[in-house]
């Protein structure tokens, strides 16, 4: 397998570079020192001598499987390794049965499943009966998330370790490896550097295979500018899967965001999520939703802009259009903020549902028919335009039927000018009801 941070002897000189420098040691792998560093859960059960079921979940090239054959080396079991990709259930049935016979040679397996969510749910549940005998003692690797992808049985008997993607220190670590082990510089200018290891968006593996595509481009004898080194590399899309879990949290980034009235974060999380491929018709309606659920009356212009950017997107296209959906996210971000609508509603509806079928007072009922109105339907109306100051004070709940208060208007922006008024017209229901 060809997993960065392999930890599996010698390499051929000519093995790749990423190959080459899979540490030898826990001690030696980067950016993960929370699982591994002093008190780290990991380290902690590898000083113990005996290792729990786990799952390593982490963005790619971060470690995994390294950190899973390390830890068999240095607590002693045997190393066995499957990958949910190439195998099925005949594969799965031989592994475990070669471990029951260790198990009774005195011998302990450490079973590692990678891509382990690309099992189904019943070839998951086949796991269980010998991860709770201690047949083997499982780890699996995964780039999504667990609660989505693993069943419940499954995540209820394994510890959930997440590793982190590699910050600029780590993979700087791995260039000066890589410098080493090339025994020389990587011809770049300090800003050029930088641009590299942004390039590699914190995975080790694809760093290091940029490092020695550079390595095998160059002669060293010119150094590189960033302008250079965009021609010399192609810069892969950001990690971006806007079917999975970090389409979800770059979209609750950007909600979140315009919600705290900081346009200048919105604009970050809706510009990376443009940047990976997101379709921009999803993000505005999104906006539109921010406009209703966080914004709502304290500003009405918010939802006609978040529905005007939707329009100019659909009328220009990209990447034209893409500057409206800017436009709104930072108008939204902006505007002063109020749920009361959206609180009013959730009242009112839960209001509806436990009152039933209760009927509107008979002075408010429509009256089409002779009968309708022999009845007593539309009798004592009053029309509120011609009432004295254009507001009646008339009963519009059902019979019998208290009323209720729904919408609480905050003093946020345009909100303070209807507070005022409702404010105003209950003073005035409160003095007729007692004439």
């Amino acid at each position: 397998m060809t997993d960065l941070f392999e930890a599996s002897g010698i390499h051929p000189p000519d093995s790749p570079l990423a190959d080459r420098l899979r540490p030898r040691a826990l001690e030696d792998v980067v950016g993960q020192d929370h699982l591994l560093g002093a008190g780290g859960p990991i380290r902690r059960m590898v000083e113990g001598g005996r290792l729990a079921s786990m799952i390593l979940w982490g963005p790619p090239g971060t470690g995994k499987t390294t950190i899973a054959r390390l830890l068999a080396r240095a607590a002693g079991y045997e190393y066995q390794q499957i990958s949910a990709v190439f195998s099925g259930v005949a594969d799965l049935k031989k592994a475990f049965e070669q471990a029951r016979v260790r198990r009774a040679a005195g011998q302990s397996t450490l079973l590692f499943v990678d891509e382990i969510h690309r099992f189904n749910r019943a070839q998951q549940d086949g796991f269980l009966p010998f991860v709770e005998e201690g047949i083997v003692t499982l780890v699996g690797a995964t780039t999504e998330n667990p609660s989505f992808e693993l069943n419940g049985a499954l995540l209820s008997r394994c510890q959930v370790f997440v590793l982190r993607r590699l910050d600029e220190a780590a993979l700087d670590q791995l260039l000066i490896r890589a410098e080493a082990d090339a025994d020389r510089t990587l011809p770049l200018e300090p800003q050029a550097r930088e641009a590299l290891i942004a390039m590699a968006d914190g995975d080790g593996r694809y760093l290091l295979t940029l490092a020695e595509a550079l390595f095998n481009l160059t002669d060293g004898a010119e150094v590189l500018s960033v302008a250079d080194l965009g021609q010399v590399l192609q810069k892969r899309a950001p990690a971006y899967d806007k079917s999975r879990e970090e389409h979800y949290n770059l979209i609750s980034a950007l909600h979140k965001s315009v919600r705290g009235s900081d346009p200048d974060a919105a604009l970050y999380w809706l510009a990376r999520m443009l940047d990976g491929g997101e379709d921009p018709l999803f993000l505005a309606r999104r906006i539109v939703r921010m406009a209703v659920e966080d914004i709502g009356a304290a500003d009405p212009m918010s939802l006609v802009i978040a529905n005007a950017a939707k329009d100019t997107y659909d009328f220009l296209g990209s990447p034209e259009g893409e500057l409206a959906l800017a436009q709104a996210v930072v108008h939204l971000a902006a505007a002063p903020k109020s749920v009361s609508v959206y609180k009013a509603y959730k009242a009112a509806m839960k209001t509806a549902r436990e009152t039933g079928s209760l009927m509107p007072p008979e002075n408010i009922r429509n009256a089409p028919t002779k009968l309708m109105k022999a009845l007593g339907y539309g009798r004592g109306y009053q029309y509120d335009p011609d009432a004295e100051g254009g507001f009646s004070g008339a009963n519009y709940w059902p019979d019998g039927m208290e009323r209720r208060v729904f919408y609480e208007p905050t003093d946020q922006g345009h909100e303070a000018r209807v507070k005022e008024r409702l404010d105003r017209w209950a003073q005035m229901r409160r003095g007729r009801s007692d004439e």
